[in-house]
């Protein structure tokens, strides 16, 4: 059976040197809670690590497509879609993309004297699936902001800035309701759901992932040509038209605000072939995704 740590096609990462974490402990804010070691796999077949004697950090996993496992304390796990979970620190565990398929997978090491709080009934799989007030697309921007706060970072204020948005993602995930309910205002009385409007909601949760027509149909619970002329005649786009240019106008953003190369941004708008995505962006907006960045002032597109 082959084994990878790492080393994935699109793959993102930081690892704070010692000198750093020590930083981190010793500072009024951060030794709260803080980040260790922080990465990004895409697709990552054969991925497996095992600690046969832990290690003094909590290991937060978030998978976002394809299915893996876990093992703690003598007991497995299996982790689809839409899941995360936490292993304690200092317990000996091993985990990784389930044999035969791969993963997509967020995943942070964090330590702290608050650590704990977050990580407190996440020893089993907890779900985050796509609802009406989801906000996977907006936890996903916390963790990159994260991340890229990490890779360029330069000194303790960029460290507390992490630690602080740090709070703020873990928070998603372990008060899920309250992050939910945070971003909508309760009407006095129900409104009549816009199935366009929840469809483009679904294809924004999903931006990094391959969703076919049928996946959204089978959301919205309706027929592909009934659907189709509803959502063409409220947005003038067919619904595959309207997906591809979401996720043109996401690429557009990481290429504006990353240092991210473009193989690796192709991942995190849901295609596995960087050339089928320069395609792509290259027929939406006119130009290759490399002549984009150089000329990083132009507009997104928007759908």
């Amino acid at each position: 059976m082959i084994k990878i740590k790492e080393g994935f096609q699109g793959e993102q990462s930081v690892v704070l040197p010692p000198l750093l974490v020590e930083l981190e402990e010793r500072d009024e804010l951060c030794k709260s809670l803080f980040i260790t070691d922080i990465g990004y796999y895409p697709k990552a077949e054969h991925h497996y690590r095992q600690r046969a004697t832990g290690i003094d950090q909590y290991v937060l996993i978030y998978c976002v497509d394809g299915c893996g496992f876990y093992v703690v304390d003598g007991s497995r796990h299996e982790v689809g879609k839409n899941q995360f979970f936490v292993l304690p620190a200092g317990r000996p565990h091993e985990y990784g993309a389930t044999e035969g398929q791969s993963w997509t997978i967020y995943w942070l090491h964090f330590r702290g004297e608050h650590a704990h709080i977050y990580a407190e009934g996440a020893d089993i799989p907890q779900d985050i699936d796509v609802r009406m007030h989801s906000r996977i697309s907006d936890r996903i921007g916390l963790f990159d902001e994260i991340l890229n706060t990490l890779h360029n970072g330069e000194g303790v204020e960029d460290l507390r800035y992490a630690s602080s948005l740090l709070h703020y993602f873990l928070a998603s995930m372990r008060y899920l309701k309250q992050f939910r309910r945070a971003n909508h205002t309760s009407e006095p009385s129900p409104a009549p759901i816009d199935i366009v409007e929840q469809a483009i909601h679904y294809m924004r949760e999903n931006i990094e992932q391959h969703v076919a027509i049928d996946d959204v149909l089978h959301y919205v619970g309706y027929s592909q040509s009934h659907f189709s002329t509803l959502f063409k005649r409220k947005t003038g786009l067919s619904p595959l038209s309207y997906l591809n240019r979401l996720k043109v106008e996401h690429a557009c953003h990481l290429l504006k605000t990353t240092d991210l190369r473009v193989n690796q941004i192709c991942y995190k708008v849901g295609f596995d072939d960087p050339l089928y995505f320069s395609r792509l962006f290259s027929k939406v907006m006119g130009m290759s995704p490399t002549r984009f960045k150089e000329n990083n002032d132009r507009s997104c597109p928007t759908p």
